[in-house]
């Protein structure tokens, strides 16, 4: 009997009031929603003003489609991931019961990824060949060029973790396509308007062409850069590059559209507060805020395995490719394959710093901006039941911080950055004593 004597102020003095968590509290106001409702069908009263949490219902998918522009905007970021053999996720036919996105490893898809994964993994396989027995083979050379040999044989180490890292994880990335569909026609019922994603549709076009020319672009001058770098090489490193590339793209239009669907949401909950007794949709926005948090964990946990072995590469290619550039300017001075070495820690900085930052900007509109936003609202000027939705809104907010994390391996955030060069800098400066105590020695002697 306490438990609802708390929610009616009826608690008996001298008596401390139990303390309810979010999910307690949650469940005893649908608990009293619901028996007043009945008391009202009890009494043959009218029930407009009370507001009970509609039930889960089979959605059309036709107006599925309608209103997935998520999808239409971002299709052909799909496409190439399709034609690459990376992400080979497909679209079921519009059947009611069946998901809109699905992952089967007999569909057309699969099939096609194993073709041009075999295809490609037989380039790799060549060039890794050479590679090896190059480093093997040719131990006088300089030290630069050993340092380009392990960089360039790693990258293409990354070729062989794609069905485990990108493959294995397709049911979950079916998921999180299914929860951006259904979010959006949610999203349209309660507010009666339409998520809107500016400019998308020619960015992700745009971001799909840029992510290869500039795999090319790399390639190339490394190929001018290094003598012993031969031109059918690139042909290795081509697709390798442009998958690093297309999921920084997909990255970043993911986080864009989280900030985007957190402001629309904002602007309607605003808009309603104005009107008459909001108490009615606050609890539909509430779910709604949450299925966005949990859309975001989702992203994270889809494409973990492949963001970690993205952050491990930079990671380790950052601190070869600066060992080996600072090295080699201190025994020879600076060269123009010291230069291409630059190139690769630049790109590889440029990469961690798009992925965090873009991560820590998502963060903020759905978590800290939203909040503010309801933190800002006159609550004198509402109702009491309007203030309970605000309050259950706040609590939902702090117990479902909007963090990108990769399956708990790591959270994706401006923090991550400098953690990465912390722990970059530390390893470069053991390096570089290992490496002039060396010269120091070999000087003596």
């Amino acid at each position: 009997m306490s438990f609802w004597a708390v929610s009616r102020g009826l608690t008996p003095q001298g008596k401390v009031a139990p303390m309810l968590n979010p999910n307690q509290r949650q469940f005893l106001e649908d608990e009293l929603r619901y028996r007043e409702k009945l008391k009202m069908l009890a009494g043959g009263n009218a029930i407009d003003d009370v507001y009970v949490r509609k039930p889960d219902t089979v959605d059309d998918p036709l107006e599925l489609d309608k209103h997935d522009s998520f999808y239409k905007t971002t299709k052909s970021l799909l496409v190439l991931f399709q034609i690459m053999g990376v992400m080979p996720i497909h679209r079921n036919p519009p059947v009611r019961n069946m998901p809109r996105t699905g992952y089967s490893w007999r569909s057309k898809q699969v099939m096609w990824a194993v073709f041009i994964y075999s295809c490609q993994t037989t380039i790799v396989v060549l060039v890794l060949r050479e590679r090896v027995k190059k480093f093997i083979t040719s131990p006088d050379k300089r030290f630069d060029e050993a340092i380009y040999n392990v960089i360039f044989i790693s990258l293409l180490f990354t070729n062989f973790l794609l069905p485990v890292a990108s493959w294995r994880h397709g049911p979950q990335v079916a998921i999180f396509k299914n929860m951006w569909t259904n979010y959006q026609y949610k999203f349209f019922k309660t507010t009666g308007s339409p998520i809107v994603f500016p400019n998308l549709y020619p960015l992700t076009y745009a971001l799909c062409v840029f992510s290869w020319l500039l795999s090319i672009a790399i390639n190339l001058s490394q190929y001018f850069l290094q003598p012993d770098f031969r031109l059918w090489y690139t042909f290795a490193y081509y697709p390798i590059i442009a998958m690093l590339n297309c999921f920084c793209s997909l990255w970043y239009i993911n986080c864009n559209a989280f900030g985007t669907a957190s402001h629309a949401l904002s602007d309607a909950l605003q808009a309603t507060i104005k009107g008459e007794k909001p108490a009615q949709k606050l609890t539909e926005y509430r779910h709604l805020w949450v299925d966005l948090s949990h859309m975001m964990q989702q992203l994270g946990r889809a494409y973990s395995n492949m963001y970690g072995m993205y952050c491990l590469v930079i990671f380790f290619t950052s601190i070869i490719a600066t060992y080996g550039s600072i090295s080699e300017i201190i025994d020879h001075g600076a060269t123009y394959k010291e230069v291409g070495l630059f190139v690769i820690v630049f790109y590889c900085m440029c990469l961690l710093y798009i992925i965090c930052n873009e991560a820590h900007y998502a963060s903020h509109k759905v978590g800290m901006e939203f909040q503010t936003k309801l933190l800002n609202i006159n609550l004198t000027a509402v109702d009491t039941a309007t203030q309970k939705e605000v309050d259950m809104l706040l609590v939902a907010i702090n117990k479902n911080p909007p963090i990108m994390n990769l399956d708990g391996y790591a959270n994706i955030n401006r923090e991550l950055i400098t953690t990465n060069i912390s722990f970059m800098a530390t390893y470069l400066v053991v390096l570089l004593q290992f490496k002039i105590t060396e010269q120091r020695r070999s000087q003596t002697v």
